[in-house]
């Protein structure tokens, strides 16, 4: 097995081809011993709560129609594989050569929960950097690793007020 990592990149299929594409994908990479380079294949869906005739009910629609997400090691032969994967038009991304989702971008489709790393303690000051108290500076009081969230200490208007924050929205200073 090769020691690169596994990266996520999006395929544009024809719409409505999704789940075939990925069936007809698993079956190749299966097929051609490729499990070690094609790592996972995704049709990220959603629960969504429909109502009709008066019924409420819940149905899985697709995240992204005509889009479908492959985990994999980037070769010649992965890319092969995938590329001519029948209901598959291209991968996503300019040139010739596909780009892989950033780990933000793969936090933010939801095709993978990607832990943040954030090497802070409890005293630190930090700043904020998004959200409606960005810039602002502020000191540490708690950190929840499960949950990637920081309880912050924010000096506003004279007065502390504390802060829930995500790993995502602060900077050490």
């Amino acid at each position: 097995m090769s020691e690169e990592k596994a990266y996520w990149y999006v395929v544009h299929t024809y719409s409505g081809y999704e789940n075939k594409v990925k069936a007809n994908l698993e079956k190749a990479v299966e097929n051609r011993g490729l499990q070690d380079y094609i790592v996972e294949v995704k049709v990220p869906m959603e629960d969504t709560i429909e109502i009709k005739n008066g019924k409420r009910k819940t149905v899985a629609r697709k995240v992204y129609p005509g889009y479908v997400m492959v985990k994999m090691i980037l070769t010649d032969e992965s890319w092969y594989v995938v590329r001519n994967t029948r209901g598959v038009t291209g991968f996503v991304g300019p040139g010739s050569r596909p780009i892989p989702l950033s780990d933000e971008e793969v936090r933010l489709t939801g095709v993978e929960d990607v832990p943040i790393v954030l090497d802070v303690e409890v005293g630190q000051t930090v700043t904020i950097t998004s959200g409606p108290l960005e810039s602002f500076v502020g000191v540490i009081e708690e950190i929840n690793k499960e949950r990637q969230k920081l309880r912050v200490s924010v000096n506003m208007f004279g007065r502390e007020t504390m802060v829930e924050l995500d790993f995502v929205q602060v900077r050490r200073v």
